[in-house]
């Protein structure tokens, strides 16, 4: 196939992206995809999942400066991308509002707001636990509506570039086992984020991400080494954030069997009330930050305690209080909150049912009744801050006509408002599908040098079938994955991150050697997957291991150290961190794969917020002339 605009992924981004792209007048596109219902945006969520954009409610100011600023405050974050951001958040958003996202609004058409973690006003907002989902249905009627082609069960397996551009793909087709080719002038790469990286995890398993393939072409990515991780249920994946804590459920700690129940959080707080008041914080600071060490991200490590450590099993349970909670003791925080929500019933799940009823009803339609059993969690990696590098108009900064969107785009730097990365996506679409179509910026490759190209690439694939194929790759992915959330998740060390990496470069010269013969179509494309997996699990794990050595904790995690200081008097001198050092906010870690070598490492200034003069007719003129795409 030889098309203008590729778009790799049909999440929320990669949807928007096919929209936008067809309503600037680009109809010779298509979307190649796993599946409509594959990726993270359509199968996750959380109690109220946020959606965060510039405030625009009652008369609290606001700006795309100031929102740019708070993206920004937790460093290594280019500012004039956090403008952009900020700028376009209230056309993308209205954008969904359109298409029929049931976004909240009052009497007076305004969008109600809240505050969420990093958030200093109230932009954030939501349609319930599915907001995600709710984008994704709304978006997939529209690309249906406009009939904009979309190719299902195809797994990307190489992505093509020549000389510095990106010039296609190569997919399986999953469903034949042949492989098919696609010619493009522009690839849009929005295929999520890293979600087969981490044992533990809370992205969908349908999700594991193709970052790998990027790198593998050349990409430049940034702050891989920043992820979130926080608290959720394990059995089935979803985030315990905000309403699941403010109800104050117990939280109980069994044998691998599920016997011998205790309540192991009152090992580390003086009384019923400390510990129940940190737990109703853990709310609305739910992902795991370094930031509140010590603080509410000390129950994220003692859960890690109880259940890597020790061995146990971490449940929540909102069937009763205990005899000592009487919530007069409380925190006027904690209190006010439950009086004015109408939550002070007598167990976590009348508290629960009064804050956020859809909440329980999300877990009984997944085999779940919090009435009549606990719930099992950890703590888990759910999002990447970092991901491939863009320009201002989401173009990989070294590999031209390609469009990382999305949780695969890295512009969040180490902290991030919570809905930020939905807001990003959006914004990511609506930057590129201008881009390509305004652009002068062509690519000419003739059909006999892609032909050329392509080839060399499947006669790779198709040499690997002649040799049987000696790894499985349930076990060699379930090795990365262990490994990855031992060394690579919100506790590091610089020990155990150097020493995990070494082995996830020999597990990827294994993999490079192993063949593909005698392998079923679905266990070929498994294999081939799990190698560029590999590929981003060393690259991860190179960027955390730079985190180890000159960074410090920050973000979403803490680095131990023997010479660092102690976060708690109820922890050992296991538990010093390295402090931060704050001289590297204001750059950017770049990453660059290395074929055969650890993955290069560099630093990069970051790029303050723009300061712009506003002057309408040089702006005016410069949107007439096309100038601003230079």
């Amino acid at each position: 196939m030889r098309i203008d605009t590729l778009v790799i992924g049909s999440g929320a981004a990669g949807l928007a992206a096919a929209l936008n792209l067809s309503r600037q007048g680009v109809e010779d596109i298509a979307v190649f995809t796993e599946g409509l219902k594959m990726g993270t945006s359509i199968n996750t969520g959380s109690d109220k999942q946020t959606y965060y954009k510039l405030g625009m409610y009652g008369k609290e100011p606001d700006a795309p400066a100031l929102m740019a600023r708070d993206m920004s405050a937790g460093g290594s974050v280019h500012g004039d991308i956090a403008y952009i951001e900020a700028a376009l958040s209230p056309m993308a958003f209205h954008n969904l509002v359109l298409l029929g996202v049931p976004f909240p609004h009052d009497a007076y058409g305004q969008n109600i707001g809240y505050k969420t973690d990093h958030d200093p006003k109230r932009r954030a907002t939501s349609c319930g636990p599915y907001t995600s989902r709710d984008m994704c249905r709304a978006l997939i009627a529209e690309v249906q509506r406009r009939n904009i082609p979309v190719f299902q069960q195809r797994m990307a397996v190489r992505l093509l570039v020549h000389e510095g551009n990106a010039v296609g793909a190569i997919f399986m087709n999953m469903e034949t086992g042949e492989l098919e080719t696609v010619q493009a002038q522009n690839t849009v790469f929005a295929v999520g984020g890293p979600g087969g990286l981490y044992e533990t995890s809370v992205y969908p398993k349908v999700h594991t991400g193709a970052i790998g393939l990027a790198l593998e072409a050349g990409a430049c990515a940034c702050n891989l080494a920043e992820s979130q991780f926080g608290l959720a249920s394990i059995k089935f994946r979803w985030n315990v954030s905000g309403s699941y804590m403010q109800t104050l459920p117990r939280f109980i700690s069994t044998d691998a069997d599920g016997n011998e129940p205790r309540e192991f959080l009152r090992d580390y707080f003086d009384s019923a009330a400390d510990m129940y008041n940190a737990i109703f914080r853990k709310g609305y600071q739910w992902p795991f930050s370094a930031g509140n060490v010590p603080g509410s991200s000390l129950i994220d490590i003692f859960t890690y305690i109880e259940t890597v450590q020790k061995g146990r099993r971490v449940w929540l349970d909102y069937r009763k209080d205990p005899d000592d909670l009487r919530l007069c003791e409380l925190s006027a925080e904690t209190r006010e909150y439950l009086e004015r929500s109408n939550a002070t019933q007598g167990t976590p799940l009348e508290r629960l049912s009064a804050m956020n009823p859809p909440a329980i009803e999300r877990y009984r339609k997944n085999g779940i009744d919090l009435s009549k059993e606990p719930l099992e969690i950890a703590v888990c990696a759910q999002h990447n801050n970092g991901g491939l590098e863009g320009n201002i108009w989401w173009q990989s900064v070294n590999v031209r006509h390609l469009f990382p969107i999305g949780e695969v785009n890295g512009s969040h730097g180490v902290t991030r408002p919570g809905g930020t990365a939905l807001n990003a996506g959006q914004v990511g679409a609506l930057r590129a599908s201008e881009y390509i179509a305004n652009s002068q910026d062509r690519h000419a490759i003739d059909d006999v040098d892609f032909e050329r190209l392509a080839f060399q690439q499947l006669e790779k694939l198709i040499a690997k079938h002649a040799v049987k194929a000696t790894l499985d790759w349930r076990k060699e992915r379930a090795a990365l994955q262990h490994r990855m959330s031992k060394a690579g998740a919100f506790i590091r060390s610089e020990k155990a991150v150097a020493q995990a990496l070494d082995e996830g470069m020999a597990q990827l010269a294994a993999l490079d050697k192993c063949g593909l013969g005698g392998l079923a179509t679905r266990d070929c494309a498994e294999l081939l997957r799990t190698r560029q997996l590999c590929i981003a699990h060393v690259c991860y794990l190179a960027s955390i291991l730079e985190q180890c050595r000159v960074v410090g904790s920050r973000g979403g995690s803490i680095v131990l150290s023997a010479s660092g200081k102690n976060i708690s008097p109820q922890l050992g001198d296991e538990w010093q961190i390295m402090p931060e050092n704050i001289a590297y906010r204001n750059c950017v870690m770049q990453c660059k794969y290395v074929v055969g070598e650890q993955p290069s490492i560099t630093w990069e200034q970051a790029r303050p917020i723009p300061e712009t003069d506003g002057w309408f007719e040089r702006v005016w003129a410069d949107f007439r002339n096309k100038a601003i795409y230079n």
